[in-house]
């Protein structure tokens, strides 16, 4: 329902970051597979390694500052919108925004940016090695911002079709590790074309 007191915001914040938790760790695989063989090279020359749990946690306070982010987009929208709570899905103009917003951003040199950095990992994790835990939790901070940098638009998409919609938390997921795991903007271009056009049919039925 709606509602905008602290209890609210809190429990919009913990269901946005179980989003992210759903949708963006699993594209993030490769960075941890790839933190861990380095660790493990190390520790095979007698090196102290920093558990990779580090890494981890500094990526996802990223996405647990985007989540409190989100959650605040949400009830100040759910302000000016007459129809449905925070939860649910934006349609007519709202909707059709966002779906812009995540569309054009397929297309923007900061996105390419972003997700070049996320396919590879390799050379920022063994360029800024570090034995201090503190590093390598700042390390995890900076992959995180490449990733959120690359993925907060595609997370508005959950605005257009209902927070916590479990189909679509699955399919940007998937979509999330097959546009970071590939080397062609293509898959990206076409995204970005699909989002538009939906936004244009959104907009047209709410006409």
């Amino acid at each position: 329902g709606g509602g905008s007191g602290p209890a609210v915001f809190a429990l919009l914040a913990f269901m946005w970051f179980l989003m992210a938790l759903a949708m963006m760790l699993p594209s993030a695989s490769p960075l941890i597979r790839t933190y861990c063989e380095i660790a493990d090279t190390a520790a095979l020359k007698g090196e102290r390694v920093v558990h990779p749990l580090v890494l981890v946690a500094g990526y996802l306070t990223v996405w647990l500052i985007a989540s409190l982010g989100f959650a605040g987009l949400a009830l100040i929208a759910e302000r000016f919108m007459s129809e449905g709570g925070v939860m649910s899905p934006w349609s007519g103009l709202a909707g059709a925004v966002v779906l812009a917003i995540a569309g054009l951003y397929q297309f923007s040199a900061l996105k390419e940016a972003c997700l070049v950095k996320c396919r590879n990992p390799f050379s920022t994790l063994f360029g800024r090695w570090s034995t201090r835990p503190r590093a390598i939790y700042r390390l995890g901070l900076q992959q995180g911002l490449w990733c959120f940098g690359c993925c907060w638009a595609l997370m508005l998409v959950m605005f257009a079709v209902g927070m916590m919609n479990v189909f679509w938390m699955a399919l940007l997921g998937v979509f999330t590790i097959v546009e970071k795991s590939g080397h062609s903007r293509l898959f990206t271009r076409i995204s970005g074309v699909t989002l538009l056009v939906w936004a244009l049919a959104l907009l047209v039925i709410s006409v």
